[in-house]
């Protein structure tokens, strides 16, 4: 209990005194080229690497694309589960477990069937070998997140450098649930890697809790990373008209939606205030919005010039977001890429320090982000 009682008032005491939101005037940088590495993708979501030069690629249609050498496999992977591929709704993140050498364990996030047409956030993992998903098996489904809304899922995996799992799920577009701590809608989650929730969860032991929760008050979470020097995730997530916002994710931590937001109604009106006592103020937020999704920190020596930096896919304003920070305070961001016209799902660093882009269009393309010259 005493530890329960000093996570949480840690948290408050993070709440109270991060008070200094920013936003910045953008740049634009133009001398950033790309190099296409695939097209022929539908909708991709999410990119991972695995041994042995072989790439993996969701489409949110529901399959697993393979990348083997370079070249884009037909078949796509078997053994995937069904997925609810309506609205916003699809297969969402993949991300091998940190010992995938020695146990093969694939993780996927998806939409799930369930109710009456409904969906719900789910993350499970089979055994991957060759082009095929065996054995696959759920390890959380956000059951009390069950809505036929078909928006809002999250859906980002992340695993912490003690092999914790870190899952986000949306508010389902019933922005009331991001304040319930009792349902997962609207939430960071933290598991271990079987699904079992961890003891040290902020919320574990208290009834009537969702003790799987690290954080909540989260609109949709699409971008999640592990910061290079602590080792704690970061998120972005999409705000309504304005307001989306880059989060370092805190056990215990409220993070407002949608008591407190920089956006606004789509028809015009706010939402709530911008700051409350006891309810966490975002890094930077994006006003207007640029949609944010997929997130990365840049620690390769192919970018010198941007190493600590966090970059990020934008759909709507169609670029690749990097934003500099000095610890929690961002000083800096420029816009890359705005001439491609591209909706930028998922941004990644690979095996050989190289930043890898995915489009989201029924052409969807892999690129490679070549460094300034």
């Amino acid at each position: 209990m005493r530890s329960l009682i000093t996570v949480t008032l840690t948290a408050l005491s993070l709440c109270a005194c991060a008070d200094n939101a920013a936003t910045l005037t953008p740049q634009s940088n133009d001398r950033v080229k790309t190099e296409q590495i695939t097209d022929g993708l539908d909708h991709p979501w999410s990119l991972a690497f695995l041994p042995g030069n072989e790439w993996l690629i969701t489409e949110r249609r529901g399959t697993l694309r393979r990348l083997v050498n370079g070249s884009l496999q037909e078949d796509p992977v078997s053994g995937v589960p069904e997925v609810v591929a309506s609205g916003q709704g699809g297969l969402f993140d993949v991300m091998p477990h940190p010992d995938f050498a020695d146990n093969q364990r694939l993780y996927l996030s998806y939409a799930k069937p369930c109710g009456d047409d409904g969906g719900t956030t789910a993350v499970g993992y089979g055994t991957y070998r060759d082009g095929a998903l065996k054995d696959f098996r759920d390890i959380y489904v956000a059951e009390k997140a069950c809505t036929n809304t078909a928006k809002h899922f999250g859906g980002r995996i992340l695993f912490d450098n003690d092999g914790y799992l870190f899952v986000t799920v949306g508010d389902r577009g019933e922005r009331e649930r991001a304040q319930d701590t009792a349902d997962p809608a609207g939430s960071v989650l933290r598991l271990h890697d079987d699904g079992r929730t961890p003891d040290d969860n902020p919320l574990a032991g208290q009834s009537g809790k969702a003790a799987a929760i690290w954080s909540w008050g989260h609109r949709n979470p699409q971008g999640l990373a592990l910061h290079p020097d602590t080792g704690k995730p970061w998120l972005n997530e999409h705000g309504p008209r304005g307001g989306d916002e880059i989060n370092a994710v805190e056990a215990g931590v409220n993070y407002g939606w949608p008591e407190i937001t920089y956006g606004r109604e789509y028809y015009g009106p706010g939402i709530g205030d911008t700051k409350q006592e006891g309810l966490a103020q975002p890094l930077l937020h994006w006003t207007p919005s640029i949609a944010p999704s997929g997130m990365a920190f840049v620690t390769s020596d192919r970018y010198p010039d941007w190493q600590g930096d966090t970059v990020h896919g934008a759909l709507k304003l169609t670029h690749l977001n990097k934003v500099a920070f000095d610890g929690h305070k961002p000083l800096s961001e420029v816009r890359l890429l705005e001439e491609r016209g591209d909706r930028i799902r998922d941004v990644r660093q690979g095996p050989d320090g190289y930043l890898y882009l995915l489009t989201d269009s029924s052409n969807g393309a892999l690129l490679r982000v070549e460094p300034s010259r």
